[in-house]
């Protein structure tokens, strides 16, 4: 890990730029553990655009869903991750395969500065836009997705991951069942802003309606789709 270009320190914590690298690794390990433990059904990986930079919304009902997106998605991926999760060994982990650390309770320069590095550098930036798990229903996003599509211009895929959570395994109850099937389904790319460039309120209020139509949107026909 190196500072980040833009440098220096932001709400006083050094800025790194997260590793272009360690996220392909974290792709090759996303590969070999959720093919290995369970049946992925990918189904329109091909809209995600092949070069430049993205951002990957995903709906979040289980913990399974940032990995399994890893695992399935056709690039590389950094997911903004609470910091809760980088605890003990996991976090020099999720740090060397290119994840971004963020804390929920404040607003995290640091974060929002390497998210945004990420998109510059022409990267995929995963979002779980409600912002926590829950229901999985895109029912209640957050400001922060419209923010990074609207601040950066780069298109948002949208990513419905269905099946997580309707059965829990016999030996880890907090798990799918290994072998279990699980879909991943990837939508049409769009655009998040209205053309203008502005990056008002009220333009980051009325992206977000936007963003939240097409996502929800897609997980209606992703369902209907996978029979889900």
């Amino acid at each position: 890990m190196r500072r980040h270009p833009r440098g220096g320190e932001a709400g006083g914590r050094e800025v790194t730029k997260p590793s272009a690298k360690g996220a392909a690794v974290g792709r090759r390990i996303g590969i070999g553990l959720m093919y290995g433990l369970w049946r992925p059904r990918v189904l329109g990986a091909w809209r995600v655009p092949a070069t430049g930079p993205v951002i990957l919304a995903v709906n979040h009902s289980h913990n399974i869903d940032g990995p399994m997106l890893m695992g399935t998605a056709p690039r590389p991926v950094h997911f903004l991750i609470k910091k809760e999760a980088f605890i003990g060994p996991l976090d020099p982990f999720l740090l060397g395969i290119g994840q971004l650390k963020v804390d929920r309770t404040t607003a995290d320069r640091a974060a929002v500065t390497n998210a945004l590095g990420v998109l510059e550098d022409g990267g995929v930036l995963g979002i779980f836009p409600e912002g926590t798990r829950g229901q999985g229903d895109f029912a209640s996003l957050r400001a922060g997705l419209a923010y990074f599509a609207v601040r950066s211009g780069a298109p948002i895929v949208p990513v419905a991951v269905l099946g997580s959570t309707e059965r829990r395994g016999r030996l880890i109850k907090a798990l799918p069942p290994l072998r279990s099937g699980v879909d991943v389904v990837f939508g049409e790319a769009f655009e998040a802003g209205d053309g203008s460039g502005r990056r008002t309120r009220k333009a980051l209020d009325d992206a977000t309606v936007r963003i939240q139509d097409r996502l929800t949107a897609h997980l209606e026909n992703a369902k209907r789709l996978t029979g889900r």
